[in-house]
């Protein structure tokens, strides 16, 4: 009697557990919400990579702790209120790839004492030839392309005057107009020449600034 008495005990002991583990897994959809579900993460590094989720979630990108160069660039258009002030904010100290220093040679040769009006011009002619289909594609292609600019000898600028704040001001409109950070008067220009010239052009007359005239 008392060995039957056990498995009884023991019997109606299994039976409670199972009816308190059904009553908590039914008691509705908050039960559930935060329990992680295993999901399979499909990529070509680690098709068995698992990761946890709740639920769907749309997640933001983290945002970059320090912003960078590009960022800077087009957070200084937003503010300057003038060419001046956005010359100004540009950083001229660091060093200078060849693309740039190509453009940023050319306006330095072409436009310095000019207005940063005209300058930036001058800047933005290369940059458009570059991205033409028309021209050279590099600034530096542009820039030494034969019988394009008197300024270049073969292969080479003359040399520059690098502690002047005219090359300086020129670097700082070369990133200007890599980065489009500034509408140029002659946004579409291709094409300038001196005002003490007078070449037979049949092209569109764009406007003049300082001792420039511009054509697309």
């Amino acid at each position: 009697m008392r060995v039957k008495f056990r498995w009884t005990s023991a019997i109606a002991l299994v039976g409670t557990v199972f009816t308190t583990i059904v009553a908590v897994h039914g008691s509705g959809a908050a039960a559930e919400v935060g329990v992680p579900k295993i999901v399979l993460s499909d990529n070509s590094n680690n098709s068995n990579t698992a990761r946890f989720i709740a639920n769907p979630v749309v997640q933001p990108l983290p945002a970059d702790d320090v912003p960078g160069e590009s960022q800077k660039a087009r957070l200084a258009a937003v503010s300057a209120s003038s060419l001046d002030e956005l010359v100004a904010a540009q950083s001229t100290s660091g060093p200078l790839d060849s693309q740039l220093h190509c453009l940023a040679g050319a306006i330095y040769f072409e436009a310095r004492g000019e207005s940063l009006a005209g300058q930036l011009a001058v800047g933005q002619v290369v940059v458009n030839r570059s991205t033409s289909g028309r021209f050279p594609d590099s600034y530096c292609g542009v820039v030494y392309q034969r019988d394009q600019f008197s300024f270049v000898r073969g292969r080479s600028m003359p040399a520059i005057r690098k502690s002047s704040e005219e090359w300086r001001e020129a670097i700082a409109i070369a990133q200007i107009a890599h980065q489009g950070a500034w509408e140029s008067p002659v946004t579409d220009a291709l094409y300038f020449h001196a005002t003490s010239v007078a070449p037979r052009w049949r092209l569109k007359r764009l406007a003049r600034i300082d001792n420039h005239i511009f054509y697309r």
